[in-house]
């Protein structure tokens, strides 16, 4: 066999090589079915756990949380066994993609950039952004900021949302983190911060009635995700969603982990 026959069978074999990593990647990928994951006896969910409430470990050192109890409840629905996956942000859609999992309750906003790549549930939970201060505190609309101090976690999206709507004279205070911003707000520091409602469940928790919410900012809702294609589950999972919202299943869960009722933007949200 001479070098340029020697190379051309390098070539093929190559590309076919290639075209078998391929068709592999693209079996990986391939379009969920209810009937695999009740085959399979087991709903393999990947779900952040370093996002509380929405996703811990507890004590026992299991996934635990919001997104967990949903999970468990979808699986229950199915028929089967959950088996959580503890995923990251980074990693959480790669990992559904490529078959690790069969969907993600993993506190996924519903984003048109996201929708590219996985196919999204109607809303089964939400953040808002607000402002947070004393109950005595007279504020309802942005211009009532005036004059006041509000406190936010410095570069995040509540202080993009506040610096938005305040007038010039507000005293915008910016902390590292929202810890600091919280503790700014309890010890008198500053008169209101900016928060999610995650946050302020724990300003709830730590000083019972004594703040509340003055403005909603803005909202995101989350969705369960599942891999681009696979109808039969999505149908599944939006059935299961308007079940537990219907029943009031999903809104016993959220006082459990967010000490107040679901949000009106989630309970009535479509995609």
């Amino acid at each position: 066999m001479n070098i340029r026959s020697q190379i051309s069978r390098r070539v093929l074999l190559a590309a076919v090589g290639a075209g078998l990593m391929i068709g592999a990647t693209a079996s990986m990928a391939a379009a969920q079915t209810v009937e695999a994951i009740k085959a399979a006896g087991t709903l393999k969910v990947g779900m952040l756990v370093d996002f509380p409430p929405f996703g811990i470990m507890n004590t026992s050192n299991q996934p635990d949380g919001y997104d967990a109890d949903v999970a468990k409840l979808l699986a229950k629905e199915l028929g089967v066994k959950v088996q959580i996956v503890p995923v990251t942000g980074p990693n959480r859609i790669p990992y559904l993609q490529s078959s690790q999992v069969d969907l993600l309750v993993a506190s996924l906003g519903i984003t048109e950039e996201r929708a590219k790549t996985v196919d999204f549930s109607e809303p089964y939970a939400g953040i808002s952004i607000g402002v947070f201060g004393a109950t005595g505190t007279k504020v309802s609309k942005p211009e009532d900021l005036s004059g006041k101090s509000v406190g936010v976690a410095r570069a995040s999206t509540q202080d993009t949302a506040v610096t938005k709507v305040a007038p010039k004279d507000t005293k915008i205070q910016r902390f590292d983190d929202d810890a600091s911003a919280v503790q700014a707000l309890l010890s008198g520091q500053v008169d209101l911060i900016g928060v999610s409602n995650v946050v302020a469940a724990q300003i709830e928790k730590a000083a019972p009635g004594r703040f509340d919410q003055k403005l909603q900012l803005s909202q995101q809702v989350q969705g369960i995700a599942v891999r681009k294609g696979s109808t039969e589950v999505l149908t599944a999972v939006n059935a299961f969603i308007a079940k537990v919202k219907a029943d009031g299943e999903l809104n016993t869960i959220h006082e459990k982990w967010l000490g107040a009722p679901l949000p009106d933007f989630v309970a009535a949200a479509k995609k």
